[in-house]
């Protein structure tokens, strides 16, 4: 009988960052490795014969059939060959079959509950970035739990990427500083009119109606995340300036806003969806009116916009599509924005999402009784992934401005505008 801990070696190599043990007794790999993959059942290897590479991980991880012992994060900078690999050849496969005797490719493993599988969708009938489609897609996204929401994100309840003005700033210092930097270059003054697409928890118009006066208005497909965002509101004295309704921003009655913005939305849209969103945008705007898009993009353009089958698209991000941004400033052209300003905050995310890490690990017990463990080990996994894909520049995270020119292709820019603080320095 091979030892999975020969297996491993084969597939890893002798000299592989990471230390194995295995429910067989076998072990490989260095002593002194600051991570230790355990494959606690047989199931895990069915997982992984079925689906060689990051997908198998995945699912035995969250199944709880394998364990990383140490820094997730840590794990995966250490294994991001061997995660990524997606070609593992049969005749490495079928040694992994023969280790354990009962494990036949025949035998297959329904994946763990929190995956949402394309026939989860696609057996109701509902095509892709429809609106019945997507606002499933986000449900099983946003409404896991407010409580659970809370303790990774921390008193901002801000799931978006952060703006970090120093170093050393603190996660909610950061989160502040990106809203008042959306807030600036929308160029928000008091008596404004906001509308906020893909709002969340209503972030950003307290933001907005708290620190400008900017009559806000917020929309979100989740439930959950608008009954929390009203909530809010109510209690901080906000409800004559802020409103979050569980609506489609497809749906938004009202026109005529001063300003648009897009925080975390665009990723759900959908490439064939991206001319009549942003040309709806464009329609909500009156003539001198601005759009301030922030998202989650690729670093290419000749890649393709998602992977169908990945693991983010299955436990994370049902139906999430990403352009690069040249792709993005195009579509806005075309729908009428004139683009004004483009910046990439890749390095942000990376710190935003360190920080989440951190608090999920602190709360980890907490977060467990709240969602159950292979819903708490999903976001250990996507997070910690997340981090170092944008370390690695696999995704990048672009704000991009653009004005629906007035008469006279007036813009109202000042020539040299600044969004940052005057600090006095």
């Amino acid at each position: 009988m091979v030892r999975l801990a020969d297996v491993f070696e084969q597939v890893a190599g002798s000299e592989a960052p990471v230390r194995f043990r295995a429910y067989d007794g076998s072990s490989a790999g260095r002593p002194d490795a600051e991570i230790t993959m355990v494959v606690r059942t047989p199931v895990a290897v069915n997982y992984l014969a079925q689906a060689p590479g990051a997908l198998g991980l995945a699912r035995a991880y969250v199944s709880g059939h394998l364990d990383l012992e140490g820094d997730m994060y840590t794990a995966l900078a250490s294994m991001w060959d061997m995660a990524s690999s997606d070609e593992i050849p049969l005749s490495q496969r079928l040694k992994m079959l023969r280790a354990v005797g009962w494990v036949k490719l025949v035998n297959r493993v329904p994946p763990p509950p929190q995956e949402m599988r394309r026939t989860r969708l696609l057996g109701r009938g509902l095509r892709r970035h429809t609106k019945g489609r997507d606002a499933e897609a986000i449900s099983h996204h946003y409404d896991v739990s407010n409580a659970f929401y809370e303790m990774v994100l921390g008193p901002s309840m801000a799931y978006t990427c952060a703006a970090y003005p120093a170093e050393d700033a603190t996660l909610e210092q950061a989160q502040f500083h990106k809203h008042d930097l959306v807030a600036r270059k929308l160029g928000l003054t008091e008596g404004m009119r906001l509308l906020d697409v893909g709002c969340g928890w209503g972030g950003m118009v307290m933001h907005a109606a708290e620190h400008y006066g900017v009559r806000a208005i917020g929309v979100t497909l989740s439930k959950q995340q608008a009954e929390w965002a009203q909530k809010t509101i109510a209690e901080r004295g906000l409800g004559e300036l802020a409103e979050v309704r569980h609506l489609d921003y497809r749906d938004v009655p009202e026109g005529n806003f001063d300003a648009v913005s897009s925080i975390g939305l665009t990723e759900h849209i959908g490439k064939a969806n991206l001319p009549a969103y942003f040309s709806s945008l464009y329609a909500k705007l009156r003539p001198g009116g601005r759009l301030l898009n922030h998202c989650i993009t690729r670093a290419r353009d000749d890649e393709p916009s998602m992977n169908a089958d990945g693991v983010i698209n299955r436990y994370v991000f049902p139906d999430g599509e990403l352009e690069a941004p040249g792709y993005l400033v195009s579509r806005m052209t075309d729908a009428g924005f004139e683009v004004r300003h483009l910046e990439n905050l890749r390095e942000h995310y990376a710190k935003t999402l360190t920080h989440w890490c951190a608090n999920l690990d602190e709360r980890w017990d907490d977060a467990v009784a709240e969602v159950g463990r292979g819903t708490a080990r999903v976001w250990r996994l996507y997070m910690a992934g997340s981090r170092l894909g944008f370390e690695r520049n696999v995704v990048q995270l672009h704000q991009i401005l653009g004005v629906k020119l007035g008469e006279r292709a007036a813009s109202g820019f000042e020539l040299r505008p600044r969004f940052e603080p005057d600090t006095g320095g």
